[in-house]
C-alpha cells in the first residue's frame, strides 16, 4: 500500500461508508508523479473530480502532513488526462508548520450543556497557558469535539507566536521508535522537550506500552516543570485507563480533568445549523430537527449526513425536503435497525427514563412505569419483526388485545400531543443509530 492509498484509508474512518464508496473509493494515486511536497491523484469524471476538489482536497492535505509531517499541496485531475505541462509546484514560505488544522476555532465550535465545562476550561487555559490547568485533560467519546476544542487552543498559542506541537500518541510513538532505531534519541528530545504547547490527542493508547510510557513521563516532567502547557484527550476518565503507570495517572489528574457528553437535542440542532451555514447547504426546521433525532451522539456523523444530501441533491438536480432526506438516508438507518433485539429497546428506553429494565416488564402500574412501558411497547413493535403474541409474552401481558390497546393509547398520544411525537422520534432514531 502506497502512501495515496494509506491517507485515503485515513480519510474512510473520517467519513460515511456511502460517500467513501462512492466519491473518495474512485480515487487513485500517481506515486510517480508524486513528490515531496505535491500529491497527484486521479479521479473517474468531472463530477467526482469536482465533488472532490471542493470538499475534500484540504482534508487530505491535512492528512499527509498528520502521516509524514510534510506539508502537501494536492492535485485532482481527470484520469489518463493530466496537463501535459509541466505542474508547477507551489512556493511556500519557510515557516515551521504545525499539524493543526485552520478550520478548528472556539469560534465554530458549538457549546451546550453536555460540554460547556470542557469548552470553559480550554478557552481559559488558551489565554493562559502553563498558567491555569496544567496538565488540561480533556475526555469524552468518539466524535463529540475534543480534538475540535484541543486544536482550537493550539491554533489561538500559534497565533500568539508560540512553539505548539499537535500529534497523536500514535504519531509520538512512531517518532520515538524511528529516533530509536536511527540513533538520535536526543533530536526526539529536543523536539519533544523545547515546545512551549504540547497538545496529544487519544492519551489511551498509551496503554501498556511501558517503554514510551517512560519516555512521555520524562518529557511530560520537563516540559510542566519550566511551565510549559500540556493538553491531552482520550476516550476515558485517567483512572479508567488500564495499563497507564500510576505516576502518569496521578500527573494527569493533578491538572484539571474535563468530560465531555454526547450532545442534548438542542445543542445538536444548533451544530447542525452550523454546519449547514459553514457548508452553505439549505435545510428547512423540519429536516434539521429530523437529522438531529437521527444522530444519537457522535457528532462527526453529522457533516457526513449533510454531505450526502448536499451530493445527492446536486448530482440528481432535486430540492432537499423531508422526504428526500428521509429517503437518502433510510439504507443507514435499516441497517442499524437490523440489529436491534427486544432486550436492546427496553433497555434504551429504560436507560433514557431513569428506571430500571426489570420494572418495564414488571406489573407494576405507577404513571412512570405505564409510560416506559407503552412506549418500550410502541418502539419494539417499530422497529423489530416481532409479532403482537410474542410481544405480549416478553412484556408479561395476557395476550395480543393488551398490546393492540397500548398500540391505539401511543398513536393517540402521538397524534395529539407534539412534545410526546418528538420524543418518540428521538429515542427511535437514537435507538436505530446505536444499534
Amino acid at each position: 500500500m502506497n502512501i495515496g492509498q494509506e491517507i485515503l484509508q485515513l480519510l474512510k474512518e473520517e467519513i460515511t461508508e456511502v460517500e467513501y464508496n462512492r466519491y473518495i473509493k474512485q480515487l487513485s494515486y500517481d506515486p510517480k508523479k508524486s513528490t515531496s511536497d505535491l500529491a497527484i491523484f486521479y479521479a473517474p469524471n468531472a463530477l467526482v473530480l469536482n465533488w472532490i476538489k471542493s470538499k475534500y482536497t484540504e482534508k487530505i492535505s491535512h492528512l499527509f502532513e498528520v502521516k509524514t509531517g510534510d506539508r502537501v499541496s494536492v492535485k485532482i485531475a481527470l484520469k489518463n488526462q493530466l496537463d501535459k505541462r509541466k505542474i508547477k509546484q507551489k512556493t511556500e514560505q519557510k515557516t515551521i508548520h504545525s499539524l493543526l488544522n485552520p478550520s478548528h476555532t472556539f469560534d465554530n465550535f458549538m457549546v451546550g450543556g453536555s460540554n460547556q465545562f470542557a469548552y470553559a476550561a480550554v478557552k481559559s487555559v488558551s489565554e493562559k497557558a502553563g498558567i491555569l490547568y496544567n496538565p488540561l485533560f480533556i475526555y469524552g467519546g468518539v466524535g463529540l469535539g475534543k480534538t475540535h476544542l484541543m486544536q482550537a487552543a493550539g491554533n489561538v498559542f500559534q497565533n500568539q507566536g508560540k512553539n505548539v506541537i499537535y500529534t497523536t500518541v500514535e504519531q509520538f510513538l512512531n517518532d520515538f521508535i524511528r529516533h530509536v532505531r536511527n540513533k538520535t534519541m536526543e533530536r526526539f528530545q529536543e523536539k519533544y522537550r523545547k515546545c512551549d504547547v504540547l497538545l496529544i490527542d487519544d492519551i489511551q493508547f498509551l496503554s501498556n506500552k511501558e517503554g514510551i510510557q517512560e519516555e512521555f513521563f520524562h518529557t511530560f516532567e520537563a516540559l510542566k516543570g519550566v511551565g510549559k502547557q500540556i493538553i491531552l484527550t482520550a476516550d476515558k476518565h485517567p483512572k479508567k485507563i488500564a495499563g497507564l503507570e500510576k505516576r502518569l495517572q496521578s500527573r494527569f489528574e493533578h491538572g484539571l480533568v474535563a468530560d465531555i457528553q454526547p450532545p442534548e437535542l438542542e445543542t445538536k440542532i444548533a451544530i447542525i445549523e452550523k454546519k449547514c451555514e459553514i457548508n452553505k447547504v439549505k435545510l428547512n426546521k423540519e429536516i434539521v430537527n429530523y437529522i438531529a433525532t437521527v444522530i444519537e451522539s457522535n457528532v462527526r456523523e453529522i457533516e457526513g449526513i449533510l454531505s450526502k444530501l448536499h451530493a445527492y441533491s446536486q448530482l440528481m438536480h432535486v430540492e432537499i425536503t423531508i422526504e428526500f432526506t428521509k429517503n437518502v438516508l433510510k439504507d443507514q438507518l435499516q441497517e442499524n435497525r437490523a440489529n436491534l433485539t427486544l432486550d436492546t429497546i427496553t433497555q434504551s428506553v429504560a436507560k433514557d427514563l431513569n428506571i430500571k429494565p426489570s420494572e418495564i416488564r414488571s406489573k407494576g402500574r405507577s404513571k412512570n412505569l405505564v409510560y416506559a412501558r407503552r412506549i418500550a411497547i410502541y418502539l419494539c413493535r417499530e422497529l423489530t419483526q416481532n409479532t403482537m403474541p410474542q410481544l405480549a409474552q416478553y412484556f408479561g401481558m395476557k395476550d395480543h388485545t393488551a398490546i393492540s390497546h397500548t398500540l391505539k393509547k401511543i398513536n393517540e398520544l402521538i397524534q395529539n400531543d407534539e412534545d410526546f411525537k418528538v420524543k418518540i422520534e428521538e429515542l427511535t432514531n437514537k435507538i436505530s443509530s446505536s444499534s
